[in-house]
């Protein structure tokens, strides 16, 4: 996030002041409509991930990065019309700051994950390898 923030700077500085490409909501969507949409495209990744790639009840192993592929299309496709689907927060996070459309929503399912997932102890750490 740091970076991004950075390397907009710069490269306004370096363009001269030239505004910094930024994803913008389409004619007719609302600031509170781009939050939800853009939480429940950050959840529906996160859930996919967890379910698929993390959760250790898993039913097909090999079928995690295939179905998050696919997801990311999808999302990609239903939320380029509404607010361009930026899924790399933090490429959008540096132009975006000031609109608070792509960092508040992914802020609530941030707050979703501490406070439910966290607290029901479903998901077992994965193993750490102490050995260099």
């Amino acid at each position: 996030m740091l970076g991004s923030s950075a390397a907009c700077f710069l490269l306004r500085w370096l363009t001269g002041g030239l505004a910094t490409p930024l994803h913008a909501l389409a004619e007719g969507v609302g600031p509170v409509q781009g939050v939800v949409a853009e939480t429940v495209f950050t959840f529906s990744l996160l859930f996919v991930v967890y379910a698929t790639i993390l959760d250790p009840r898993k039913l097909h192993p090999g079928a995690g990065p295939l179905l998050t592929g696919l997801l990311v299309g999808a999302n990609s496709v239903a939320g380029a019309v509404l607010s361009g689907a930026p899924m790399n927060r933090a490429r959008s996070f540096g132009p975006a700051v000031a609109t608070g459309v792509y960092w508040v929503g992914p802020l609530a399912v941030l707050k979703y994950e501490c406070c439910f997932m966290a607290a029901a102890r479903t998901h077992d750490l994965l193993p750490q390898d102490d050995d260099p």
